[in-house]
């Protein structure tokens, strides 16, 4: 199976959460294969507003999200 991985981000009301302000400007990053290259463009954009509290960027796991049922492995 193939194992999905989703990177958005954009600014959040609350840096301890992540309810974001404008779901508009929430920028999606991109679609990767594998969790090791989700995190590396990660890494990318979340060093780029290390300095900025408010914008929060995240990786999704959509293969837990079109198969819920699966078992983990």
């Amino acid at each position: 199976m193939q194992k999905l991985h989703l990177v958005m981000g954009g600014r959040v009301k609350d840096p301890q959460h992540l309810e974001f302000v404008d779901l508009n400007a929430v920028q999606l990053v991109g679609v990767y294969p594998d969790y090791a290259s989700a995190e590396e463009v990660w890494r990318s954009y979340a060093q780029r507003t290390v300095d900025d509290a408010e914008m929060r960027y995240v990786i999704v796991h959509l293969h837990k999200l079109l198969e819920p049922d699966l078992p983990p492995q």
